[in-house]
């Protein structure tokens, strides 16, 4: 890579030696990567910096600085990394440990994250409402199911079984409310998570190696 300046050409050491220690401090956010994962993302964005910074193969330390600025401080985009890695090991064993550690990650980065955290609390509470309902339906066969109210039209209420009827309600399911609630409830929680990880993805192909 030639390297020019403002007022006539520059050594490149100056400019690879920053490059080398914002590529290190990624390193060193990517401690909880293997070391070959941790090596292909540093050479991926190192390829990048000098993409974006000598497109016509020469660069100056400014545009260097600028592609870097772009980027964001090496340790939150490892972080942007590390939240990704962790939705997506969470999605292949099905881990709800590594999958809650990834949200709260990714929420601790950026606006984002916090409304998918909330959309998957969302997301996890009527599909686990709704599972927890079927289960309950056996042991609460006149109370628990999914109840049209009398008091205003289409008004609904899920219950476990553990209160009164409602007066003048109507149950809508029955015992078809254990299937449905389990497949339903099953249905939400995957596609919660689905949409977690691809809001995960998106947002660190946007957030960083689409930057500058």
């Amino acid at each position: 890579m030639s390297v020019a300046g403002g007022s006539g050409p520059l050594p490149g050491g100056a400019i690879d030696a920053r490059v080398e220690d914002y590529l290190a401090r990624v390193r060193k956010g990517l401690a909880g990567l293997s070391a070959k994962a941790a090596s292909e993302i540093v050479e991926e964005l190192r390829s990048h910096i000098l993409e974006k910074a000598a497109p016509n193969g020469d660069a100056t330390p400014g545009a260097v600085e600028d592609v870097l600025a772009a980027l964001g401080k090496p340790e939150e985009l490892a972080a942007q990394y590390m939240a990704d890695d962790l939705l997506e090991r969470a999605a292949s064993n099905g881990s709800p440990r590594l999958f809650l550690r990834g949200l709260l990650l990714w929420a601790s980065l950026s606006a984002g994250g916090i409304f998918v955290l909330i959309g998957c609390v969302v997301g996890y509470f009527l599909g686990g409402a709704f599972m927890l309902c079927a289960i309950l339906k056996p042991l609460h066969p006149q109370s628990a199911g999914l109840w049209q109210l009398p008091d205003e039209a289409h008004s609904y209420s899920l219950r476990l079984g553990f209160g009164s009827v409602p007066v003048g309600g109507t149950e809508l399911l029955g015992w078809w409310m254990v299937p449905v609630g389990l497949l339903l409830g099953g249905g939400l929680c995957w596609l919660t998570t689905q949409c977690a990880l691809w809001c995960a993805r998106l947002y660190r192909r946007s957030h960083a190696l689409s930057r500058g």
